[in-house]
């Protein structure tokens, strides 16, 4: 447990024992408890343990944050929620559907996680509606004794929030900053299909940039500083990754398995020289490459297509 301002820490959900994928923040008050992205179904045992640890009870839980829907952000938030009888959920109004019967979700991550989808996440139970609070962003929300504000933020995701609490300067972010570990600066972009949108991710950018918060609280993994420099490296990134798409598209040559080998190999060679092989590994279950090569296809082909 680390603490990044009075009554405000994160744990670390240890995802299948390894250390530093999955953060959920913890903002406390005497009035209760707010989780921000309790993360998959796989990590809540762990995650109710850290809490007790902490002198939490489930009960004392009022709110569960979810800045998007993904499995790994919110997997677990219907079984969560069945312990925590006085908590109520909160989540964009383009996933709040998905929350209340997740069948198509639980489908559409089976179609691309395949025969890891219990391994990784397991089973996404249902949150009944009247547990659930819609956001649609430009809202201030009170939870834990605080006044947060939230912003509409897409670009990896269309049912994707932040949120920023002016008085610690933080901006819990999930995955619009991307991922980030230790106290490196190399900044990977999470861009599963099927949202990957360029120009929303800037205009996201732009908003939280205009926030001016002092630290970026990242799901993966945890709370940095300079936000201006770290959104630069960021999309410096995706400029290059994108360049390797794009060529990739265009050598009609190649099969489409060939392409996402290719862009993978790349993608890993960088991050090796960059960060060492056992970061390298840990970056690559934090955000799957060869998603984000899916991701990053999908959307250049609409582009070229329109």
């Amino acid at each position: 447990m680390a603490t990044l301002a009075a009554g405000i820490d994160y744990v670390d959900l240890n995802l299948l024992g390894r250390p530093g994928i999955i953060a959920t923040a913890i903002l406390q008050s005497a009035g209760g408890v707010t989780l921000i992205d309790p993360g998959p179904t796989t990590t809540l045992p762990g995650l109710r343990a850290q809490l007790i640890a902490r002198g939490i009870a489930l009960a004392d839980v009022r709110q569960v944050l979810l800045t998007h829907i993904h499995l790994d952000h919110a997997g677990g938030v219907g079984e969560l929620l069945e312990s925590c009888p006085g908590a109520e959920l909160l989540v964009h109004t383009r996933g709040a559907a998905h929350m209340i019967d997740p069948s198509r979700l639980m489908a559409s991550a089976t179609r691309l996680y395949g025969s890891d989808m219990q391994r990784l996440w397991g089973e996404m139970r249902p949150v009944p509606a009247s547990r659930v609070r819609v956001l649609e962003g430009g809202e201030r929300i009170e939870s834990a004794g605080r006044t947060l504000e939230v912003g509409y933020t897409p670009g990896h995701a269309w049912h994707h929030v932040s949120y920023l609490d002016r008085s610690s300067g933080i901006a819990f972010v999930g995955d619009v900053a991307g991922i980030r570990r230790g106290q490196g600066n190399y900044i990977l972009p999470p861009m599963p299909p099927p949202d990957i949108d360029l120009e929303a991710w800037r205009q996201s950018a732009d908003l939280i940039t205009g926030w001016d918060p002092d630290t970026l609280f990242l799901t993966h993994f945890g709370a940095f500083r300079g936000v201006r420099p770290h959104f630069q490296e960021l999309f410096a990134r995706i400029a290059i990754w994108s360049e390797i798409v794009r060529k990739l598209l265009a050598d009609a040559s190649l099969t489409d398995e060939q392409r996402q080998e290719w862009f993978v190999a790349e993608a890993v060679q960088e991050l090796r020289r960059t960060v060492g092989d056992t970061e390298a590994g840990q970056y690559s279950r934090a955000g799957r490459l060869d998603y984000s090569w899916q991701g990053l296809a999908r959307y250049w082909r609409k582009r070229t297509a329109s």
